[in-house]
């Protein structure tokens, strides 16, 4: 058994608030479901307030749970702005109030005589915390405690300017004992979710606002990622691409592997170089990702093998990882278009604008193109429209001829209108003149595109069709199983919903 317990026990609750009452809150909330929780005195707004939850906090006697206390500085990187003396005098008062653990900066012990914090009535266990909140620094092959000092773990919480930043972190609680990796920032983000599966004694993930970049929710951690659950032997897959923060692609594939009960995760990858990725693939184990803005033409050239279909599209959005750690490169968004498209529309003969000629356009013009469209391409990139044009068999159309061209259908394939730049459409009410209106955009459901549509009496098509169809493929094809789409659909569309009640508040 590991310092803190086993499965759920791995997982810290961190509790930040400014007032006492706030604070109780958090706590009770979070030992609905967890046992572990960090309590960061620091951020409480008073000497007043740190009294008064901890009064609360002794007299609560909560069972059977774990509290981490810290009171860090902002030399450390903390809100506190006492003195060591007054850190310290608030971790003895933590101790009184039931604390069997607590936090202490490494700028703190290192003014503490004799370097040790043995000498204090502080709480019986201590982590030793090291933080970088500008990059990972040079790491050692293992961190262990220190034999003087009295601390019984490590932890070190560094930003990861890159995924092999947050690669060395993994290798380090791989290698360490009563260590804690916090790999910070939004690169960080899949090893914060995979740092318990490699050796680290706590992953750490907030009750309510954010105390450190890259954290994702306690309920995402639990739930999304089962953090607590994962081993050497779960498949790992993931998303990449820049930006990747909006991406409801871990929802959909994870809500497939818990219904299914795959032992699999699928986990958001911020990727600026797609060579930093790919060297990282053997660490994390990846049997196969899917590529997203600007990764699914670049991809190509690191494929040994890549369908026919994919290779004419010049574009790919789901990649294999075959037995040899080869790459294979396929293309399912040229399944979503269709799927998405021909429930309001008769394809063949239709005649078709694509807005756009990136990655997600290739698919589409080939798409409808293929189904017996008539495909027209405008794109600011005069070379690529052309290109791309030429390779469907369809025609150029400049942006001014929006006001006058008739289509049966307008699709927009650029990231204009995305979250959270969502108040901004590609394309005017002038420049709408067609049956129906697609965007390849998701999220929001409802783009400023699609609202502008439906004010001319427009029939709009939400990009969620294409996601959902597009990521229901893939997920079949890495699990060579049938895929609950019902619940996959059920758990994309109840998100969007609220992330749009949370904007309209």
């Amino acid at each position: 058994m590991g310092l803190f317990g086993t499965g759920l026990r791995r997982i810290c609750a961190v509790a930040a608030a400014s007032t006492a009452a706030e604070m109780s809150r958090l706590v009770r909330s979070a030992l609905r479901q967890f046992r572990t929780v960090e309590l960061r005195l620091d951020w409480l707004a008073s000497d007043a307030e740190r009294a008064r939850f901890l009064g609360w906090l002794g007299h609560s006697h909560p069972r059977n749970a774990t509290f981490v206390a810290t009171c860090r500085r902002r030399e450390g990187g903390g809100k506190f702005a006492g003195s060591v003396d007054r850190e310290l005098y608030w971790l003895i008062q933590a101790r009184e109030a039931g604390c069997q653990w607590c936090d202490l900066e490494v700028e703190t012990l290192r003014k503490l005589p004799g370097q040790s914090v043995r000498e204090y009535p502080v709480p019986p266990r201590v982590l030793l915390s090291i933080h970088d909140f500008e990059r990972t620094p040079d790491l050692p092959r293992s961190m262990n405690p220190p034999p003087r000092g009295g601390v019984d773990a490590v932890k070190i919480a560094a930003e990861a300017r890159s995924i092999q930043d947050s690669v060395r972190m993994l290798r380090l609680a791989r290698n360490s004992r009563n260590f804690v990796a916090v790999p910070m920032g939004e690169a960080g983000l899949p090893a914060r979710i995979l740092a318990l599966r490699e050796g680290s004694a706590l992953a750490y993930a907030p009750v309510a606002a954010a105390t450190a970049p890259g954290q994702v929710s306690l309920d995402e951690m639990k739930h999304l990622y089962r953090a607590h659950a994962l081993t050497r032997r779960t498949r790992v897959y993931g998303v990449i691409g820049d930006p990747i923060g909006h991406s409801l692609s871990p929802l959909l594939h994870n809500t497939g592997f818990a219904e299914r009960r795959i032992d699999a995760v699928y986990l958001p990858f911020l990727v600026r170089q797609l060579g930093d990725f790919l060297a990282a693939v053997p660490e994390f184990g990846i049997r196969g990702f899917s590529v997203t803005i600007p990764h699914k033409q670049t991809i190509l050239k690191h494929l040994r093998e890549c369908e026919a279909l994919a290779a004419d599209i010049g574009a790919v959005n789901i990649v294999v990882l075959r037995s040899d750690g080869s790459l294979a490169g396929r293309n399912t968004d040229y399944v979503g278009v269709l799927r998405a498209l021909e429930k309001k529309l008769r394809i063949k003969g239709s005649r078709a604008l694509i807005f756009g000629a990136g990655g997600s356009a290739r698919a589409a013009a080939f798409a409808l193109s293929r189904a017996g469209a008539i495909v027209a391409i405008c794109a600011r990139r005069e070379k690529a429209a052309k290109e791309l044009a030429r390779a469907v068999g369809g025609e150029v159309i400049p942006r001014r001829a929006l006001r006058t061209e008739f289509f049966d259908a307008i699709l927009n394939a650029t990231p204009v209108g995305m979250h959270p730049h969502d108040q901004i459409s590609p394309l005017a009410p002038g420049e709408l003149h067609c049956r129906i209106v697609m965007d390849l955009i998701y999220r929001p459901q409802r783009t400023q595109l699609l609202k502008l549509a439906a004010q001319k009496g427009i029939a709009t098509v939400s990009g969620v069709e294409m996601f959902l169809a597009q990521g229901i493929a893939q997920w079949e094809i890495w699990t060579q199983k049938r895929a609950p789409e019902a619940s996959m659909r059920r758990a994309v569309l109840a998100a969007l919903r609220a992330e749009e009640k949370s904007r309209a508040r």
